[in-house]
């Protein structure tokens, strides 16, 4: 209790000295106020206060022949100055602002800026210890003080002098650190606006920051340190600013929440396998109504998917709209030409025109080719490239580039014909020629996705409007999205598209409520795009992301839009399944 009654005495106090300091200096009156200290020291007792702090002294303040002597090194360190030992000089140094004293208990003697002084009229050592009499260190300092005889109680108050920030030898001046905070308190998890006050006196700029203890926000409540200090374009520093940021215990956000609400589009949450399992673990299935959109053929050709001799990798007929899909890597010792022909097995010419492709240059980099090859298709960029095949005749309808040992490409075109034509995807180490199609061996099955299949397009209507709980679509997990049936005409027996590859997915929600929509890696290695309202996402914006380290905001919606359509086709090289995540989110004030 006595100490309670002692800080409300210590707060009426600082506060007395807030008014005077700001009715003296009004325009600077949060500077001068945030530099005062008030300390109070009683004789012979070791306990004394730095404003609110409570300290403990090794050698308490004492009185010697009637003069109050208090410790050096304690003051020194409260009002910001050095209180130091020579062992060398067997001296003690102390340096207020604008003094140099030296006090040398052997020889008897304190030379302050070069004046001597005898020592006991000043100073005393007791218990080991330097004392300084008070009312000779108070007029070095600029401290004012009382004696209050009844408490047995030394009252200090100390206005440090604010330091100069010009420099002569520069002709130019250090810039200035202040900041402030848009409000006086925040809630658990409300992001923190920081309005930065800084400056340069020279009007030359500030050419860098550095903070310490800056969030975006936080998560307990409590009193947080954060600090400023900038540079000039002189390499000139400023003095150190701190001020605090005060959280209130009210959650505005969770720790979990926050970053969903608040990351940016494209903005990777990093989480933990702990975190994810708790949160996102046992997730509702969004309702879903499946559309296997019929029309266009789609040819795969991904087995062998690393060739080691040249010949064909797979082969069959079109007639109509077809995708023609290719994934391989040159696992030969040589240079290598990849090319898809298209033979006229009839008797009156037939055209293929290419509606859309995605194309992508060689590149050891599996995940890369894939992820661009699918950006380029998405893109959905309108091409009007025509070839006429005569009959009986065999025309080169693509040729790759020529791709090195270990190098791998992927390739998607959507095409048209008014008529049947046999595609041939082929790799050769000689020169192409119209005959080289019917030339080249076959290649024999790896185990990888080869075949022809009457889907390449799904469509999913979802009810995005109404659901309250996390709720997630999973695509690739051969259960609720089952894998495309077909079948390999090469080796004519039925196949599936493991991994839905060069298939197109469309997503479409009406009316969709206010949400947050991620996606979430689970079968490994993932790095691909989604075209979210007509605009591609990369996932994620470079390198890759791997099963269960996080997620991706792929959209936010507000709950005004009429509709969310996203699209999506699996890229090669990526690991499946992968969860579309579905995050409610309530409306913050």
């Amino acid at each position: 209790m006595k100490f309670q009654a002692l800080k409300k005495e210590i707060t009426v106090m600082l506060a007395v000295l807030v008014f005077l300091a700001s009715a003296i200096t009004a325009p600077t009156a949060q500077a001068v106020s945030s530099s005062a200290s008030f300390i109070l020291l009683y004789i012979d007792k070791s306990e004394a206060f730095v404003n609110e702090q409570q300290i403990h002294l090794e050698s308490p303040s004492t009185i010697i022949n009637g003069s109050t002597y208090v410790p050096a090194k304690f003051l020194g360190d409260t009002m910001g100055f050095n209180v130091e030992w020579n062992d060398a000089s067997r001296t003690i140094q102390m340096t207020p602002p604008g003094y140099n004293i030296i006090l040398d208990a052997d020889h008897k003697s304190v030379t302050t800026n070069g004046v001597d002084t005898p020592f006991n009229s000043v100073a005393a050592i007791v218990n080991g210890k330097l004392m300084v009499k008070l009312t000779w260190l108070a007029d070095y300092m600029g401290a004012k003080y009382t004696y209050n005889n009844e408490l047995r109680r030394v009252e200090i108050v100390h206005f440090k002098n604010p330091e100069g920030i010009y420099i002569d030898q520069d002709s130019n001046s250090r810039p200035v650190a202040k900041f402030t905070t848009a409000k006086p308190t925040y809630r658990i998890g409300e992001p923190v606006k920081y309005l930065d006050l800084s400056y340069d006196p020279d009007a030359e700029g500030i050419a860098s920051y550095e903070w310490t203890g800056k969030q975006e926000a936080f998560f307990k409540a409590g009193k947080y340190p954060v600090t400023l200090t900038v540079k000039d374009g002189h390499g000139h520093v400023s003095q150190l600013f701190k001020s605090f940021v005060t959280v209130v215990d009210e959650t505005y956000l969770t720790e979990i929440e926050y970053p969903i609400y608040t990351k940016p589009v494209g903005g990777f949450i990093k989480s933990d396998w702990g975190t994810i399992w708790a949160h996102f673990n046992d997730m509702l299935p969004l309702t879903k109504k499946v559309t296997e959109v019929a029309g266009r053929t789609l040819l795969v050709s991904d087995s062998p998917e690393e060739f080691t001799e040249k010949g064909i990798l797979y082969r069959d007929n079109i007639n109509g709209k077809a995708r023609l899909y290719a994934d391989h890597i040159n696992g030969t010792k040589q240079k290598m030409t990849m090319a898809i022909f298209a033979t006229n097995n009839s008797d009156k010419p037939v055209m293929i025109k290419t509606t859309n492709k995605g194309e992508v240059y060689p590149s050891v980099y599996a995940n890369l080719i894939g992820s661009e090859a699918s950006v380029d298709f998405l893109l959905q960029n309108v091409y009007t490239d025509v070839l006429t095949v005569p009959p009986h005749e065999t025309y080169i309808y693509a040729k790759l580039p020529d791709f090195y040992p270990g190098q791998g490409v992927n390739l998607f075109y959507d095409v048209e014909t008014d008529g049947e034509l046999q595609i041939s995807f082929g790799v050769t180490d000689q020169r192409l020629t119209p005959t080289t199609a019917q030339e080249l061996p076959l290649l024999g099955f790896t185990g990888h996705v080869r075949g022809t299949f009457p889907i390449s397009e799904i469509k999913w209507d979802i009810d995005a409007a109404s659901f309250t709980k996390t709720s997630v679509l999973t695509i690739g997990d051969n259960k609720t999205d089952p894998f495309v049936k077909g079948y390999d005409v090469m080796r004519k027996q039925n196949v599936e598209n493991g991994g839905n590859y060069g298939v197109v997915y469309k997503i479409h929600a009406d009316k969709p409520r206010k949400m947050a929509v991620m996606i979430m890696a689970k079968g490994g290695v993932f790095k691909g795009p989604f075209k979210i309202n007509g605009e591609i996402i990369p996932v994620p914006y470079s390198g890759v992301i791997t099963a269960f380290d996080g997620m991706e905001v792929l959209a936010r919606t507000t709950g005004t839009e009429d509709a969310l359509d996203i699209e999506f086709t699996p890229p090669a090289g990526s690991a499946f399944p992968i969860d579309l995540i579905f995050y409610p989110l309530d409306e913050k004030k």
